[in-house]
């Protein structure tokens, strides 16, 4: 039976990467249509919802199938919260998908080149979300959208964790933070696998199941110092990932 169980497990965790797919082409096929003729403050409204409601899909299934667990509720109280900088750990390539299901105000900042991505790019356009390729561009319009009342998600090591328990922070958050006088809540995001972390294949199956559990943690004011901020930052998350992750790997 033991091969009947491992059959299921990588079919069905394939079957949710085509579905993870297969979401998010759609969506950008409603969003190619919806961007030209939609006002700036509708389309940024309805993109967010909508990725919101699509990645909100692909989670409740991968849960049902039980190749994935995942406790996110903490989440929950910020889901309003308007002019919010959400900063998290980076674990896995999966992190997005979970903070923007649970986030329907949410912003990410992204890689230009992911603006032009098939699955990803008219999605990000309509929702508004923020390009990286120029550095001051993106600070003035990471500003003017917390004003407007968005979140903005963050993951300030900048790429996927690769030594753990965390990279060092990058500049930017905390002076955006400063400039738009946004408290940063950081979100502890953690997980028993390492699936599609960094250098993980696409298609190659970890132990299952996979299981992320999300907490807050401390949120942070905007400080006038903000590299002393990004310092304390970068300390507070090496002090609540660290003890944990000693304690997965003992």
């Amino acid at each position: 039976m033991s091969w009947l169980i491992a059959l299921y497990e990588t079919l069905t965790l394939h079957a949710m990467l085509l579905l993870l797919g297969g979401i998010s082409l759609g969506w950008n096929a409603v969003a190619l249509v919806l961007y030209p003729i939609l006002p700036d403050a509708k389309a940024r409204a309805i993109g967010r919802r909508g990725i919101a409601r699509c990645y909100h899909m692909f989670w409740t299934v991968a849960q049902a199938t039980g190749i994935i667990r995942l406790e996110a509720s903490a989440l929950e109280p910020l889901r309003d919260r308007q002019g919010l900088i959400i900063a998290a750990n980076h674990p896995s390539l999966l992190d997005a998908a979970l903070l923007t299901a649970h986030l329907p105000l949410g912003a990410c900042i992204m890689k230009a080149s992911l603006m032009r991505n098939v699955f990803l790019g008219a999605a990000a356009r309509l929702a508004h979300y923020i390009r990286n390729d120029v550095a001051i561009g993106m600070v003035r319009n990471a500003v003017l959208d917390l004003q407007r009342g968005g979140q903005l998600i963050v993951f300030p090591e900048g790429t996927r964790t690769t030594r753990p328990p965390l990279n060092k922070l990058q500049p930017g958050i905390t002076y955006i933070a400063k400039l738009a006088a946004a408290p940063i809540q950081t979100v502890l995001i953690e997980t028993t696998s390492p699936y599609l972390g960094k250098g993980w294949p696409l298609w190659r199956k970890p132990p299952l199941p996979i299981v992320f559990t999300v907490r807050l943690g401390e949120r942070f004011q905007p400080e006038a110092d903000h590299r002393a901020l990004l310092a304390r930052l970068d300390r507070y998350f090496h002090d609540h990932l660290a003890p944990r992750a000693e304690r997965r790997a003992a």
